[in-house]
C-alpha cells in the first residue's frame, strides 16, 4: 500500500469510529485513558530498556518519564469524568421579554480525528500516548498518530499497549492508529486528507511550518498545534547576580546541559548586568559546563546540527566561554559562549534555537539594556527573571516586555521542567508554537481538540446531558450568568 493509501485507510477508520467516541460516556472515555496507563505499565523495563537503547536517555530519566505519562493519562481521565472542561454555558428563555429571548445552550464538543506528530527528546511523554494524544482522546477525537523515526522500536510498543487498551474497552479500532516508518511524506499525506480535522506537533520551526503551511492550503484549513523551540532567556538582575552570581551560574550551567540540552526549556540565552556578581556568574558558568562530560544525543543527524550550529556561533563572532571536551556525532559536547547585548541585537541568528548542550550569556552595561534586549527577542515558551524585592520593584518595564513574550513568565528556579497541571502553559507567541491561546502541557490541552456547538430553542431529548435541565453529571454550568452545579429550576 503506498503512503496515499496507507493515510487514507488510517483516516476512513478514525473518521469512521468518531461518531461512536464521540458520543460514548464520558466514563468510557475516562476508562480508556486508565487502561492506557496500565496497558504501558504492564509492558515493564523492558519498554525502558528498548528506549534507552534508542535515545541514550538513561534509565532514571526515562523511570520519570514513564511515571509521568502514566500519571498525565490518568489526570486528563478524572478531567473527564468531572466533566466541566466542556465549558457549558445556559440561558434559559425570557418569553415576555421584547423580543422574546430564545433559550441558548452551548457546550465544547469534539472536533473529529487528530494526526499527532511524537516528539523525538521525549520518547514516552510526548510521543505515542504522550499528552498530545492524551488530551485528544479526553476530547473525544480519534487519534492517528505519526511516530518518531528516533525511536520506532519504542513507540511500536507503545503503541501495541494503546491498542491494547482500545479493544479492552471495547471501542472502535479506528480510535487510534499509528504509522511508524514511512518517510516525511506520510505526515504530510495524513495532514492533507479532508477526514484530519486537527495536528499536534512536536519539533523543529521547519517541521511545524511545513504543516501548518500544508494544512492552511487545504480547500477546508485546519488547526495546527506545532510546538517548534524557544531558547527561554533568563535574566539575571543586579540584586540577584550581586547576591549569588556563582550559584546562578552553576544551576543554568546544569539546566542548559540536562538530557545533554535536548528539552524545549533550555535556557540558551542568559543576560545578566555588568557589576558586582557578574564574574562569579561567568566563572561559574564556564566552570560547570568545562567540566561536563560530552553525552549521546538523540540521533546522529540532530548532533550533526548542533554541532554545525556551534560552528556558526564561532564564525558570527561570538567568543567561547568555555567548552566540554571535544566529541563526534552522536555525542554532543556542552559549551558557554558570551556576547554584547549590542552583538545580540544586531545578529538576528543569535536568537534561534541551538537544539543541544549550548548557552549564550549576554552581557548588558544597564537595566534598561535588558528591556532593549527583551524587545528584541522572538517569542518564547519562557522566561525568566531572577530578582531581589527591590529589583523586581524596579524592573516592570521588563516584565512588562516579557509578559508579551512568552507563554510561562517564572521568577525562581531554571525553566527546564514542566509540571503537568490544570494551571501550567506550555506554549508561546509564534514562532515557539503556532497558536499562543494554547498549552500542550496540562488540563487545558484539552481545549485544542473541541469546537464550541450551540443549540437554540432545543427540545430536552436532543440536548447532551451536560445541557439539560437536570444536570445529572453533576457539572459546573453558567446559568444565567451564574456559576452553578444546580438543576434548572432548582429553589424557584
Amino acid at each position: 500500500m503506498n503512503v496515499e493509501d496507507a493515510a487514507a485507510t488510517a483516516l476512513a477508520e478514525a473518521d469512521a469510529s468518531f461518531e461512536i467516541f464521540r458520543r460514548a460516556p464520558a466514563e468510557a472515555r475516562a476508562r480508556l485513558l486508565d487502561a492506557v496507563a496500565e496497558e504501558i505499565l504492564a509492558l515493564g523495563d523492558d519498554l525502558l530498556m528498548t528506549a534507552d537503547a534508542e535515545t541514550g536517555l538513561g534509565l532514571p530519566r526515562l523511570t520519570g518519564e514513564r511515571a509521568r505519562t502514566v500519571n498525565q493519562l490518568r489526570l486528563f481521565a478524572s478531567v473527564v469524568r468531572e466533566g466541566s472542561w466542556v465549558d457549558a454555558r445556559i440561558d434559559t428563555r425570557e418569553p415576555a421579554r421584547t423580543p422574546p429571548k430564545p433559550d441558548v445552550r452551548r457546550l465544547l464538543v469534539p472536533l473529529g480525528p487528530v494526526v499527532v506528530f511524537a516528539a523525538s527528546n521525549f520518547p514516552l511523554a510526548f510521543s505515542v500516548a504522550g499528552g498530545d494524544t492524551a488530551s485528544a482522546l479526553a476530547a473525544g477525537c480519534p487519534v492517528v498518530l505519526r511516530a518518531h523515526p528516533a525511536h520506532p522500536e519504542t513507540s511500536a510498543r507503545v503503541g501495541a499497549a494503546v491498542d491494547a487498551a482500545v479493544a479492552r474497552c471495547g471501542l472502535p479500532a479506528g480510535v487510534f492508529s499509528i504509522f511508524v516508518g514511512g518517510g516525511h511524506e506520510i505526515g504530510l499525506s495524513l495532514v492533507r486528507h479532508p477526514f484530519a480535522r486537527a495536528v499536534a506537533f512536536t519539533g523543529s520551526l521547519q517541521g511545524g511550518r511545513a504543516l501548518f503551511d500544508a494544512a492552511a492550503a487545504r480547500p477546508e484549513p485546519i488547526p495546527v498545534y506545532a510546538e517548534m523551540g524557544s531558547t527561554n532567556p533568563v535574566f539575571i538582575l543586579p540584586g540577584a547576580l550581586a547576591e549569588r552570581g556563582a550559584a546562578l551560574g552553576t544551576a543554568l550551567a546544569d539546566s542548559a546541559t540536562v538530557g545533554t540540552g535536548q528539552f524545549c526549556t533550555k535556557p540558551g540565552l542568559i543576560f545578566a548586568v555588568e557589576g558586582a556578581g557578574f564574574d562569579a556568574l561567568s566563572q561559574a558558568l564556564a566552570a560547570r559546563v568545562g567540566a561536563k562530560e560530552p553525552t549521546r544525543m538523540l540521533y546522529g543527524l540532530l548532533a550533526e546540527r548542533f554541532r554545525a550550529g556551534a560552528t556558526a556561533l564561532a564564525a558570527a563572532g561570538v567568543r567561547r566561554l568555555a567548552a566540554a571536551a571535544e566529541a563526534a556525532p552522536p555525542a554532543g559536547s556542552p559549551v558557554a559562549w558570551e556576547i554584547s547585548v549590542d552583538d545580540f541585537v544586531a545578529t538576528p541568528s543569535l536568537r534561534e534555537e541551538l537544539f543541544g548542550p549550548s548557552t549564550i550569556l549576554v552581557r548588558a552595561r544597564s537595566p534598561e539594556e535588558l528591556v532593549r534586549a527583551a524587545a528584541a527577542l522572538d517569542g518564547q515558551l519562557t522566561a525568566s527573571v531572577h530578582g531581589t524585592a527591590d529589583d523586581l520593584a524596579a524592573a516592570a518595564p521588563l516584565v512588562a516586555r516579557l509578559e508579551r513574550k512568552v507563554g510561562r513568565l517564572l521568577f525562581a528556579g531554571v525553566p527546564t521542567g514542566v509540571e503537568v497541571c490544570a494551571a501550567m502553559n506550555h506554549g508561546g507567541p509564534y514562532p515557539a508554537t503556532t497558536d499562543a491561546r494554547t498549552t500542550s502541557v496540562g488540563t487545558a490541552a484539552i481545549h485544542r481538540f473541541a469546537r464550541p456547538l450551540c443549540f437554540q430553542d432545543a427540545p430536552e431529548a436532543v440536548l447532551p446531558p451536560e445541557l439539560r435541565d437536570h444536570n445529572a453529571r453533576g457539572v459546573w454550568r453558567l446559568v444565567d450568568n451564574r456559576l452553578t452545579r444546580d438543576d434548572i429550576g432548582a429553589g424557584a
